[in-house]
């Protein structure tokens, strides 16, 4: 795959020449540059942090979906991004390990669909290939496939029972519960400080009777007010399964039926309230997102938002459209600026019978 660099800014370094005097010294001039602006020309941003983003696993036991999902993890344990981030530019340590994976939701395949011994199955493939493969920090966010039950007619289920919803994720994902969260509510939302950085998971998955939409809860918005306020002086990453904003909503592919409609499944319905916080909270730099298996970025109000393909591709059927399978290298560094650099793991989907 070839790789996606992103800039939000340059070192605002001080480049001139500053309370300049000359002397002259056997004939000779010399201009002597003061101190300050000449260790602020020399002074190179540092990376504080390295995140492997990963997202929509939809790990099944058909279509050697495990394998995938074990090679993902092998790619990123064995560092075999590094060729893809020195072709791409990487300011520094291309051949660095990453701090922690961030998984930004649909571990498993479906669980929307189907009933509880096919849901268990799933989650338990899911927790031995990542016990086999992975040892480091995991943080995760829940998606949409991740939910158990919601198209009731089909998956068999009434609402009433104990792992229903999304309370079965946020179990088996060990997602804690916010501070201030209604647990009768069940959300899926937090935040933790990563070596200077602020990271803040969100639930953009709200269930509804029949299936869900894209979008944050009130108490959540509440919640995140609250967080931006009193982290401020922190750089700051969103996290979410569906797309804060988005383009790749606007091409999706329908054989030219040219709608201008932005089905609430695909996109936060409420993108307007979230742009307004963001430019009251200009500490917030980037937000990940996955759901569409596609990718792009869009720079917009002050914010970079990436949609970071999937593991999956084609949900284990080879590329996506235009995206085959893969997962972003994303770098912090201490000034702000970051970089997203997504990366193919050379998976080859089960050829088609």
């Amino acid at each position: 795959m070839s790789g996606e660099i992103s800039r939000r800014g340059v070192l605002r370094a001080g480049l001139g020449v500053g309370a300049a005097s000359t002397a002259l010294l056997g004939g000779h001039a010399l201009a002597w540059q003061d101190a300050p602006a000449a260790q602020a020309q020399a002074k190179p941003r540092k990376r504080k942090v390295r995140i492997a983003h990963i997202t929509d696993t939809h790990i099944e036991p058909e279509l050697r979906a495990p394998e995938g999902v074990a090679a993902c993890l092998t790619h990123i344990r064995e560092r075999k991004f590094a060729e893809a981030l020195a072709g791409a530019g990487a300011s520094n340590g291309s051949e660095d390990k990453v701090d922690l994976i961030l998984h930004g939701g649909d571990a498993i395949f479906d669980a929307i669909d189907v009933g509880e011994a096919r849901v268990k199955e799933q989650w338990e493939l899911y927790h031995k290939v990542l016990a086999d493969n992975w040892t480091g920090t995991i943080r995760h966010a829940a998606g949409n496939h991740d939910c158990w039950g919601l198209n009731t007619k089909v998956s068999g289920t009434t609402g009433d029972e104990e792992k229903w919803g999304k309370r079965w994720a946020i179990e088996a994902l060990k997602i804690p519960a916010a501070a201030n969260t209604d647990t009768k509510k069940f959300g899926a939302y937090y935040s933790f400080d990563q070596n200077g950085w602020h990271i803040v998971v969100l639930d953009s998955v709200q269930v509804e009777p029949g299936g869900y939409f894209g979008g944050i809860d009130d108490a959540q918005f509440d919640w995140l007010k609250g967080d931006l306020l009193l982290n401020k002086m922190y750089p700051t990453l969103l996290l979410s399964h569906v797309s804060l904003f988005t383009a790749t909503v606007i091409d999706r592919g329908l054989n030219d039926k040219r709608e201008r409609v932005v089905h609430p499944a695909l996109m936060c319905i409420d993108f307007a309230r979230l742009k307004k916080l963001f430019l009251e909270n200009p500490q917030v730099k980037l937000a990940l997102s996955g759901h569409m298996h596609l990718k792009d970025r869009v720079d917009y109000c002050g914010v970079s938002y990436f949609c970071n393909g999937s593991v999956c591709g084609n949900w284990w059927k080879g590329m996506h459209r235009e995206c085959g399978e893969g997962y972003a290298i994303v770098d912090l560094f201490d000034d702000g600026t970051f970089e997203n650099t997504y990366v193919g793991y050379g998976w080859k989907a089960e050829a088609k019978g």
